[in-house]
């Protein structure tokens, strides 16, 4: 095993240091494996893109950085097997090339598979689950050091609880992804779209591309960009009007007066799926990491209402805000998913990196969102109280049954778990 101490290790965002004693990089699943069975206490680390503790813990920190190979591509059957550590940007290229896609990406490309699906990330979309949606199958490292199999075929009372899971029931050391057909995407921008035109078409906004997303920054009643991402093989043709929104004549990044270098191809340009659907390129770093972020998920039918109660902390949120972003997910049935059993709007919040104003305001906009029963995104900055949280997952006791049948000693459970789960 691999364990170092020399560098002070701390997120993406920068905004959290890790507590470790020691941190292991494990370059074998045999060193993984020892390494779990001698830690008292120990949690997996993806790309450290969580903006809070999740994944911290005071004792050991496995990173999996060293996990990244494609272990079985398996185009009959539509899956791919991969390793934890592999990021969606390479995984993206790798399917491409054969000819062959995943069905959504999240925003950034640079995120590991692991990582990702475990804390219920997501991309956009009114008929797109979350990336975990796309799991069929997963390899866990158990807290006594054993390899064990799951399946939705093979597991189907308990499979749904595994995907986003937050670490909590394993180390995920293999995980199998459903895959189709490579299609194109081309991505057109529109600009200053009225905010009152979701009040009446809010349905048809976020359904009028395979994937769409909406920017504001709160100063003022129209929505900043407008982003579509059109599969070329199955809609129209580009439009020059979208609800009295108009496109702009150049490549746009979501915040105002920053190139779009860093941004993936617009102005309708016909390209591979995984260089559209992420906003952002993989051979680039869209920022230096100098932000928080919150994200809330509502029933999507409550969009509108949420953005009403929202108005009147306008002027406190724009204050403390890089850029926001309106997103929608499909429904699905994966235990701890923010999308759980219902369709869902996300408002996402990019955040200056000001801890103190962001955690000043997050209760105002948890209190503002409370009619609408909202979920936090796990691996981001929230303040709602366990027991609320609890209320808002219908099989929330029974992943803490499952927490206390796969993991009895608490071996995965950090001071993240142990708050929401388990008392």
């Amino acid at each position: 095993m691999l364990a170092c101490m020399v560098e002070t290790l701390r997120n993406w965002a920068g905004n959290h240091t890790y507590q470790a004693a020691q941190i292991h990089r494990p370059q074998s699943l045999d060193a993984l494996r020892d390494i779990v069975r001698s830690s008292k206490k120990l949690r997996p680390l993806g790309t450290r893109h969580s903006f809070n503790d999740v994944a911290d813990c005071t004792d050991d920190l496995v990173s999996l950085e060293h996990f990244t190979e494609l272990l079985a591509f398996e185009p009959q059957h539509r899956r791919v097997t991969v390793e934890p550590g592999v990021r969606y940007g390479d995984l993206g290229t790798a399917l491409c090339n054969a000819g062959w896609a995943l069905a959504n990406l999240a925003s950034l490309p640079h995120i590991s598979v692991g990582g990702a699906i475990m804390t219920g990330t997501h991309g956009s979309g009114l008929t797109l689950g979350n990336l975990a949606t796309s799991v069929t199958a997963m390899e866990l490292l158990l807290a006594d050091g054993g390899l064990h199999p799951f399946s939705r075929d093979r597991d189907p009372e308990i499979f749904d609880a595994f995907p986003v899971s937050l670490g909590a029931l394993g180390i995920a050391t293999k995980i199998t992804l459903a895959i189709e057909p490579a299609f194109t995407i081309r991505q057109n921008i529109f600009e200053n779209l009225p905010i009152s035109a979701l009040d009446a078409h809010h349905e048809a906004i976020f359904a009028a591309a395979y994937s769409v997303s909406l920017f504001t920054d709160w100063r003022t009643d129209r929505i900043n960009q407008v982003w579509l991402k059109q599969r070329a093989d199955s809609s129209p043709p580009n439009r020059t009007d979208f609800f009295g929104a108009t496109p702009p004549p150049e490549n746009r990044h979501p915040l105002a007066g920053i190139s779009a270098v860093h941004c993936t191809e617009q102005m309708g340009i016909s390209g591979p799926w995984h260089q559209r659907l992420p906003h952002f390129r993989l051979d680039f770093t869209p920022s230096g990491g100098e932000e928080l972020q919150s994200e809330y998920f509502i029933p999507f039918e409550a969009l509108p209402a949420a953005l009403r109660a929202l108005q009147p902390l306008a002027p406190e949120i724009a204050a403390t805000l890089l850029i926001s972003e309106l997103r929608a997910i499909a429904a699905d049935a994966l235990w701890l998913s923010p999308a759980h059993a219902r369709r869902s709007a996300a408002i996402h919040f990019t955040w200056k990196q000001d801890t103190p104003a962001v955690v000043a305001l997050l209760p105002k906009i948890e209190s503002a969102l409370a009619p609408f029963s909202p979920r936090p995104h796990w691996g981001k900055l929230f303040t709602l109280a366990p027991a609320i949280l609890r209320n808002c997952y219908p099989r929330f006791a029974d992943f803490e049954k499952l927490l206390a049948r796969f993991d009895p000693w608490g071996k995965f459970r950090n001071a993240y778990i142990s708050r929401y789960f388990c008392g």
